[in-house]
């Protein structure tokens, strides 16, 4: 059975544009370089499973028709990653139910003390707020009749994970791989993989060090994500190797 992994937001921490800059990719009229934060959304045997929820998450669901989640993977605190967790609050009215939310224990514990009021149980609250339970993981786990495979590395000091789905992987924000993770990267059809701008950054690859990384893990094809306003769309994608492009906003890629 196939998995879909469709790119919500490409962008780094900043998005682009970029507020205040003027520069040829934020004042571009290719829309592939208008990149919001980076999320993803897996897609198989009728389920949606997000990868994380960043400050544009309800514009990312209007845009992308995204009217269901059955659970959300985390890939760790960032607040480019996690502040629109509150927009989950309307897929939990739309499926009368709670959702599942994974990560790594540390990663599930800030989000406790971010969102302190949307892990507290009030009968009494007001208002809505995101309902939800938690699962810490730090190993392979069954979800949805399909193995999920988390992928720990570096982001420069902070533990991150990615995760595979069957034949795909997403990583983004990443600046090591360790050998026991590059195990988990093999023979994947499509990886998805961070790649912030052509200078050096210290928790993120550049694009030379995200090509070089790509090329050792060796998917069949590979989508730079997290990328910043330095690397226009299609003239950064004139010059890098075949079966590697930057991805970009409502990118669909499947396997199986």
């Amino acid at each position: 059975m196939s998995v879909r992994l469709t790119i919500l937001g490409s962008g780094t921490s900043h998005g682009v544009p970029m507020i205040g800059c003027d520069c040829d990719v934020c004042t571009s009229d290719d829309p592939r370089d208008r990149r919001t934060r980076a999320s993803a959304l897996f897609s198989f045997d009728g389920h949606h499973v997000l990868i994380d929820t960043g400050p544009e998450l309800r514009l990312q669901c209007l845009a992308h028709r995204v009217t269901r989640v059955n659970a959300i993977l985390y890939t760790h605190h960032h607040a480019d990653h996690v502040v629109g967790l509150d927009d989950v609050r309307r897929f939990n009215w739309l499926q009368g139910e709670a959702i599942t939310i994974y990560g790594a224990p540390a990663t599930l514990a800030r989000l406790r003390t971010m969102f302190e009021y949307a892990f507290v149980h009030e009968p009494d609250y007001p208002s809505a707020k995101p309902d939800l339970e938690t699962i810490a993981v730090d190993s392979p786990f069954e979800l949805l009749g399909r193995r999920i495979i988390p992928i720990p590395y570096q982001h420069g000091r902070v533990s991150v994970l990615g995760y595979r789905v069957g034949d795909i992987a997403y990583c983004s924000d990443c600046s090591f791989i360790p050998d026991d993770s590059m195990n988990l990267l093999r023979d994947l059809d499509v990886l998805i993989l961070g790649a912030l701008r052509r200078r050096p950054h210290p928790t993120h690859f550049n694009l030379e060090q995200a090509v070089q990384w790509a090329g050792r893990i060796g998917a069949r094809r590979t989508y730079f994500t997290h990328i910043a306003h330095e690397l226009p769309h299609a003239a950064t994608n004139a010059e890098l190797p075949e079966g590697m492009e930057l991805a970009y906003d409502g990118l669909v890629c499947e396997s199986g």
